[in-house]
């Protein structure tokens, strides 16, 4: 063999390593870029999104109650009315309607006692008084309002829901919007309530005021 055939032999088979050495080195590379982010994503640390209780911006500290309570819009959107994280009443599930829209808790266990809805524009209202004169104590009440909650409201259901620390149950009238939490043993007026008059001149929606919506952390009654 002459040395010129022995020197094309050697370079052919330098090529063909120098290329096999490129291509598993390029490879090699390319696979360890390619796993990189997923090694870093198994170490780092993963990013979770906390729910907090009916959706509130902030969670409540311990022996406190998640609350978040949405009137109604106009005669349209029924209201709702939610509880530790347990949607009580709303147009979803249907038991919502007309005039006044109330949940009873227990104060202490957080239990749902009893949601009912009245009819404050053309409903019996001595359903309603029956209804508050049962109120157990320890019980926390919780009242959305939808539509009318006030053209059947008389002296005595004011005077109810003002003992329970309403504070706009006396002016309540046809077609307000009134959202509260109050309690059966509350000794001053109670800071979760909103209200806002029927008015022409600022109404939100043709005839009836803006929807309210409230949100807070009740405490738990320690006995």
């Amino acid at each position: 063999m002459r040395v010129s055939d022995l020197f094309r032999i050697l370079t052919v088979i330098f090529i063909l390593v120098t290329s096999w050495i490129f291509i598993y080195g390029y490879f090699s590379f390319s696979k360890i870029t390619i796993s990189l982010p997923r090694w870093l994503g198994s170490d780092s640390k993963k990013i979770r999104v906390v729910k907090n209780k009916c959706g509130l911006r902030k969670p409540c500290a311990d022996n406190y109650f998640a609350f978040k309570i949405c009137s109604g819009a106009a005669n349209v959107v029924g209201p709702s009315i939610c509880f530790e994280d347990h949607m009580i009443m709303s147009p979803v599930k249907n038991n919502v309607g007309r005039g006044l829209n109330i949940a009873l808790v227990n104060g202490t266990t957080g239990m749902v006692l009893k949601q009912d809805y009245f009819d404050m524009y053309s409903g019996d209202v001595q359903l309603l008084v029956k209804f508050l004169k049962g109120i157990p104590e320890g019980t926390l009440v919780l009242v959305a309002s939808y539509d009318d909650p006030g053209t059947k409201m008389n002296d005595e259901i004011r005077a109810f829901f003002s003992k329970l620390g309403s504070s706009y149950a006396s002016q309540l009238g046809f077609r307000d919007s009134w959202i509260f939490l109050g309690a059966t043993d509350i000794k001053n007026k109670s800071p979760f309530e909103q209200f806002l008059k029927n008015n022409a001149d600022t109404n939100k929606y043709d005839g009836w005021p803006e929807m309210l919506e409230l949100e807070g952390c009740v405490p738990r009654k320690i006995l």
